[in-house]
């Protein structure tokens, strides 16, 4: 069986770094022991890098770190016509440029806290083909899977 490959959004890697127990926590500790892969886009480094700033900017050098511990594989943010293309996919387009990165990154499941456009619309899975859902849903569906 392959290597199982989650994508996550701004929202599950803050709160990964942020906090010590959660399940995104989790999920980067089993990437830093290569037992799945995540994967970023350069816009999640963006928004994080943002939010922490104005935040908390004091885990900005652990964010860093965190990056480079977990072996997060960082994908170029996708093209306007990539992005253009997923718009029909999601209620808001701010977050089309997200969900076209994890479409082009084929990844297996698209992690997030975003229930507001994401979460709480069954269409968008259904749409893009992902399987989309929280950090405990992802570590479920991860479990199930091995």
């Amino acid at each position: 069986m392959s290597k199982a490959r989650l994508f996550f959004d701004s929202s599950v890697l803050i709160a990964g770094v942020l906090s010590s127990t959660g399940a995104a926590r989790v999920l980067l500790v089993m990437s830093e022991m290569s037992d799945i892969e995540l994967i970023i886009s350069e816009q999640v480094i963006v928004e994080c890098e943002r939010s922490l700033a104005k935040k908390v900017p004091q885990a900005l050098p652990e964010f860093r770190q965190t990056i480079k511990d977990a072996n997060l594989k960082i994908l170029k943010d996708p093209s306007l016509k990539e992005v253009r293309e997923s718009l029909y996919l999601i209620s808001d387009s701010t977050d089309a440029p997200i969900l076209a990165a994890a479409i082009k990154a084929k990844v297996d499941f698209l992690v997030t806290h975003n229930h507001k456009h994401i979460l709480d619309d069954p269409k968008v899975a259904e749409k893009s083909g992902l399987q989309i859902g929280t950090p405990g849903d992802a570590l479920a569906w991860f479990r199930q899977r091995t």
